[in-house]
């Protein structure tokens, strides 16, 4: 089992109040709310450089390509 913490946080009455709205009308607590938020946070880090469209598109130009001969060769092949 992971080890839990408090957290103090200083933020806005009136956020953690539409906080707590939010968290009731979802089924779930500000606590597990902000607990996923941070979870999301480190799987971003991990997971930014491995999305699908990237992985599809990695290596498909050659590395010494310049960005003005890619446009170039989008003119030519779609029209401009």
């Amino acid at each position: 089992m992971e080890q839990k913490t408090k957290l103090t946080v200083r933020i806005n009455q009136r956020w953690v109040d539409n906080a707590k709205r939010y968290a009731r009308r979802h089924n779930t607590t500000v606590t597990q709310i902000v607990s996923d938020f941070f979870r999301q946070l480190g799987m971003q880090d991990a997971h930014s450089a491995q999305t699908p469209v990237l992985q599809r598109m990695a290596g498909i130009l050659p590395g010494d390509i310049s960005i003005e001969e890619h446009r170039e060769h989008l003119v030519e092949k779609y029209g401009g």
